[in-house]
């Protein structure tokens, strides 16, 4: 994205950033032969990729829709010209009248409240998909994962790699490998075409480890060094990357890493925003050399490094806690290790 701005001062401004498609996403939409589904479209990124997408057809001349499902009501989205659907995605019989399209991006998933609702986590993150992938088996699906799926890296042994087994810790990772396995299974036996997205930490000024980060020195508390690097990647890039990897769909399904190409330490970022915000930081922990690290060569490669890089980042995000900006209060406990949410 060219011409950044220094700061990013209004919801509005941050929302027409992160939404507006580049030239690669407006050709790519050429290629989507209908119109595009995207379930669980209520979340943290649902409404930014359902925006980019609707950005990205009226800017390629194309009649197309974008068809936004969520088992809540989407008034937001409907009030922006998009198609909504009120669907309860764990009834089959609901799920079956939703319409025919070719491509769908599957986006739902329960993470936080897991402990001690393990019940709910595992029907949501694994009942569902299994609806899904059973109504589509002739639609392309970008079944949007997690990094978590992958044991905890060490930092000497490197991030690991679309090619490392899974091996996930704890009830909610656990839950979300059986999500990718249910589409496993009708794109083993059907012939369903799928990309497995296994996201490593979206960003937006609203929440994410940047502002977690932030928050903590802002406000004076300790930041805990335990699990000393992450990876990250801005939510306007997140978004375009699942609507391009509906090209990377196949039987089998097709793994792709998607974060920023920088290994980040936790120290180095709260040092930074230190110096930004007029704080000094506070720590507490020691690095342990390991955290949910990802390699996102092959998808970088493939689409290019991300438009908004990890200095841009770490001053937007000081700028927005800093003029006390509007926060959703979502906290991504990216230092947890044990697989406990």
């Amino acid at each position: 994205m060219n011409n950044l701005p220094a700061t990013i001062d209004t919801v509005e401004q941050l929302e027409d950033i992160m939404t507006t498609p580049s030239a690669a996403l407006v050709e790519f939409v050429k290629t989507i032969s209908g119109d595009l589904m995207i379930l669980g479209a209520g979340g943290k990124i649902g409404p930014t990729l359902c925006m980019s997408a609707k950005r990205a057809f009226e800017a390629a001349g194309l009649d197309k829709q974008v068809i936004a499902v969520d088992v809540a009501p989407l008034d937001y989205l409907a009030s922006k010209g998009i198609k909504t659907i009120k669907c309860d995605l764990l009834d089959p019989a609901d799920v079956a009248k939703l319409p025919e399209v070719q491509d769908i991006i599957f986006m739902v998933g329960r993470k936080f409240g897991s402990t001690g609702g393990e019940h709910l986590t595992w029907a949501i993150n694994v009942m569902v998909p299994h609806n899904v992938a059973r109504r589509f088996t002739k639609s392309r699906i970008v079944s949007v994962s997690t990094g978590c799926v992958y044991p905890v890296a060490d930092m000497l042994e490197g991030a690991s790699t679309e090619q490392m087994p899974a091996n996930p810790v704890g009830e909610y990772a656990m839950s979300c490998l059986g999500r990718e396995r249910m589409f496993d299974f009708f794109s083993s036996t059907q012939g369903q075409r799928v990309t497995h997205f296994r996201l490593n930490y979206s960003i937006d000024l609203r929440y994410g480890v940047l502002v977690d980060i932030a928050q903590k020195v802002w406000s004076g508390e300790p930041v805990d060094l335990t699990t000393g690097y992450f990876n990250a990647i801005w939510q306007g890039d997140t978004a375009e990357r699942m609507i391009l990897s509906l090209g990377l769909a196949s039987a089998p399904a097709t793994i792709v890493n998607v974060t920023g190409p920088e290994t980040v330490s936790v120290r180095a970022v709260a040092t930074k925003f230190g110096e930004l915000l007029g704080k000094k930081p506070v720590f507490t922990g020691v690095e342990n050399g390991k955290g949910y690290l990802s390699d996102a060569m092959f998808a970088n490669s493939r689409f290019g490094n991300p438009r908004v890089p990890m200095g841009t980042m770490i001053n937007w995000v000081a700028g927005w806690i800093k003029s006390g900006n509007e926060l959703l209060g979502k906290p991504t406990h990216f230092e947890t290790q044990d697989g406990n949410y």
